[in-house]
């Protein structure tokens, strides 16, 4: 499940050997005194009990500074890929529309949620009040869900356009009725995170101590490994198989198509479209493949007693958002489009007339003389 450590960190900590006198709502034991011991907030730790490894400099310098490379990644690169759609008249399609929905999905992430998982992280304190406690996990699960649902639509969408030679596309309108579709499903699938949550003040009186905490709050004991299995499936294995099956059925379609000459740069752009949207499917599992397994393991409890528990779930999630700024650089490496763009921004150059279908940009009396030449005159048709 998504954003899980951050919101739940005290609370999914058990010790060796555990003790049965405390219990969270999901069914997990826990004692506070425990968790200040071996987080070393008291002198001299009792055997048994550990040292928390986040709690040492040079880990929390490095989980600092990756946190940080993320969120700064993710911003420039995500509001670049919306800037560019948004400015160019030529980037407007229905593709790249969804492609903007990903990365307006990333950024959500990137402004909303990672700043206070690092705080949460490093502090084992939550600081920022109830509202922000629910609604921090629920914004990076919504964000997620939008971009697991746009992929399978991208997908679909060229599925349907290629496998089928439909010639008719999906009109701005559909596609923004379909993004607006995918945010709603979305709020809805992420919507158990928010609710059946808790923002409490507990009191350590060995220490005399009063923390915040924040935590999940399932009505019963299993509905918590319920949820966690009902989002890998509809949130990881059935969207991918799907993905997977329009993909390989795209690559087989242009790869034994046969067409005229003059079609074959069409065709050639569709194949390195179809590879760069694939490629971002890929990345998008990978990243979060170790963190879904290593949640459903904590669900089932067969990771909880790990005594550096803390620290792999909070380097798989770091793996996991690295999904959020991967994307333009995937686009930049793969599409001339793209990276003419970014690379016109940050030169601070002038607004181009318009992109070459296969990436380039060039003026419009140089378009003009290159299609003359070519075509007798005739523009070529877009694709």
């Amino acid at each position: 499940r998504i954003y899980t450590w951050p919101c739940t960190a005290p609370t999914r900590i058990k010790m060796s050997p555990p003790d049965l006198s405390n219990s969270t709502g999901e069914g997990e034991t826990f004692d506070f005194d425990d968790l200040m011991l071996q987080n070393g907030s008291v002198g001299l730790l009792p055997p048994g009990f550990y040292t928390d490894i986040t709690k040492h400099l040079w880990v929390q310098i490095t989980l600092i500074t990756a946190y940080s490379l993320i969120i700064l990644l993710g911003l420039l690169g995500n509001a670049l890929v919306i800037y560019m759609i948004v400015r160019y008249k030529n980037m407007r399609t229905v593709t790249n529309f969804f492609i903007a929905n990903l990365a307006l999905a990333d950024l959500l992430v990137d402004t909303f949620c990672l700043p206070f998982t690092l705080v949460y992280t490093l502090l084992d304190e939550w600081k920022f009040g109830a509202l922000l406690c629910h609604t921090v996990p629920f914004a990076q699960a919504l964000s997620v869900h939008v971009s697991i649902l746009t992929l399978t639509v991208i997908a679909l969408e060229r599925y349907r356009c290629i496998v089928f030679h439909l010639g008719r596309r999906l009109t701005w309108h559909s596609s923004f009725i379909i993004m607006a579709l995918t945010w709603t499903m979305s709020a809805v699938l992420a919507a158990p995170l928010a609710i059946f949550r808790e923002y409490r003040h507990e009191e350590i009186l060995s220490i005399n101590l009063r923390i915040s905490v924040c935590s999940e709050m399932w009505p019963h004991g299993t509905s918590s490994i319920i949820y966690s299995l009902s989002m890998l499936l509809l949130q990881y294995i059935i969207p991918l198989a799907i993905i997977s099956y329009a993909y390989i059925c795209i690559w087989v379609k242009l790869k034994n198509h046969i067409s005229p000459s003059t079609r074959n740069d069409s065709i050639n752009r569709r194949r390195k479209t179809t590879k760069m949207l694939a490629l971002v499917v890929v990345v998008f599992a990978t990243c979060w493949l170790p963190f879904h397994a290593f949640q459903l393991a904590s669900d089932l409890d067969l990771v909880l007693r790990f005594k550096e528990y803390k620290l792999i779930y909070t380097v798989f999630h770091i793996v996991a958002m690295c999904s959020t700024f991967t994307n333009p650089l995937l686009y930049g490496w793969m599409n001339k489009n793209y990276r003419n763009g970014f690379l016109m921004v940050f030169r601070c150059e002038d607004k181009p007339d318009s992109f070459h279908p296969e990436g380039s940009f060039r003026t419009r009396s140089t378009r003009r003389q290159t299609l003359n030449g070519r075509n007798g005159g005739h523009p070529p048709t877009a694709v």
